[in-house]
């Protein structure tokens, strides 16, 4: 709430809360959509790789082209992002996904399977960026945190869909109807934006040099005081999406013989902590101000769950044991959040889209980058030793934040 919101009385600010939570809330049903197609190979690997005759180690190097072109569009939408408006900029993205998805839907062989999937990529860069944006511009930072906590658990409950309800309309129909489902949200989420968004403003006036924008993200993403937060963000997302998004379904359903559905449960239960914690961790952050130590030891534990994870399988205990530890990761990675919290209080309003888009565009470099190398460690090592590698990521990407934070 701003300081005009209190000046002409509670009711009226009252209202302005509540119309800047819907519209928020509309606009992260866009990243609901993002996390719903970027998980979808938990619960469908094994089939695509029959599908297109690849392994599961090349379906994982297949869908990190998702990633990389995720990362290839930070740049350009946060400058999009300061010179038009988000209800543009999340209007074009959200009709790039149903274009990504038909096409991935339809892929004959792994090339256009590749394509589909870069499309997806480049549709889904900025529908996190788009209410990240819209709330920098119209909270402040003291709220921002929690703002940020409610779009991500509203995003993530697109992971929920990819869970159990993914793994039955994969086991009912196919792979393929399973991403002609996020094509049908999404032009429902687009009909209804098309009426309901505001024509907001853009963050700044339109500078006269695009390629001087571009430089400022690059800029911004390289300040000191922003070096540890893009050191953690590059290994963050990179070891959540590993799980979440790829490894879990394989290590449930190959390792420790789950179903579909089985394991589609014990995901689901994860998922669910990375929607509601988020918000718990705002809260914590919002009244304890210790927000590196929140990232350094939730980053921390997180990787501990995942090392711990395959001692299960050689010990023979039940999955119970598997459940706990992905519930713990999930409670602890959700810390994750405060990562955009920093990254927005390190520049003045006129550039929230661009240091935004450099915290993303680390996000999601580290998860093209780290799901591509994820395919050769699996056959060297097996999946319990990508589970591992990623465990190891998240508590060496604690170290550096916590080192770089503590030399600036």
């Amino acid at each position: 709430m701003t300081n005009r919101d209190e000046a002409v009385g509670p009711g009226r600010a009252n209202f302005a809360l509540a119309a800047g939570a819907g519209t928020l809330f509309l606009l992260a049903l866009g990243h609901t959509l993002s996390n719903l197609v970027r998980t979808m190979p938990a619960v469908s690997t094994d089939v695509i790789a029959d599908s297109l005759s690849v392994s599961a180690g090349d379906v994982a190097a297949l869908t990190g082209i998702y990633h990389l072109a995720f990362a290839a569009g930070q740049i350009p939408v946060g400058v999009a992002l300061d010179r038009y408006s988000v209800r543009t900029v999340f209007l074009v993205l959200i009709a790039t996904i149903v274009v990504g998805a038909l096409v991935t839907a339809g892929a004959p062989n792994p090339v256009m399977f590749l394509a589909g999937q870069a499309v997806l990529g480049l549709g889904c860069s900025g529908l996190l960026l788009c209410p990240l944006t819209y709330a920098a511009r119209h909270q402040n930072s003291a709220n921002f945190a929690l703002w940020s906590a409610f779009i991500l658990a509203v995003g993530n409950s697109g992971m929920l869909l990819s869970a159990s309800p993914m793994a039955w309309v994969i086991d009912t129909w196919s792979w393929r109807t399973g991403f002609l489902v996020p094509a049908a949200l999404a032009v429902a989420v687009a009909s209804i934006a098309w009426f309901r968004l505001g024509r907001d403003s853009a963050g700044t006036p339109r500078p006269s040099s695009i390629r001087s924008e571009f430089a400022q993200v690059v800029h911004i993403g390289w300040l000191p005081k922003l070096r540890g937060v893009i050191a953690l963000a590059f290994v963050s997302f990179a070891v959540v999406i590993g799980i979440r998004g790829v490894w879990s379904g394989p290590w449930l359903m190959d390792v420790r013989g789950l179903s579909r559905i089985e394991a589609g449960n014990v995901m689901l239960a994860l998922t669910i902590m990375l929607i509601v914690v988020p918000m718990l961790v705002g809260l914590i952050d919002r009244r304890t101000k210790r927000t590196n130590l929140l990232l350094v030891g939730g980053h921390i534990l997180a990787g501990l769950a995942l090392l711990l994870l395959p001692l299960g399988s050689a010990a023979g205990l039940p999955t119970l044991y598997d459940l706990g530890l992905l519930v713990s990761f999930g409670i602890a990675i959700s810390v994750q959040p405060l990562l955009f919290a920093l990254g927005r209080q390190s520049v003045d309003p006129a550039h929230t889209g661009k240091a935004l888009a450099a915290v993303n565009l680390a996000f999601f470099a580290g998860a093209a980058a780290i799901q591509m190398l994820s395919a050769p460690v699996a056959w060297l090592t097996g999946i319990g030793g990508v589970v591992s590698f990623l465990g190891l990521l998240s508590i060496s990407g604690a170290v550096v934040f916590a080192l770089r934070s503590r030399s600036t």
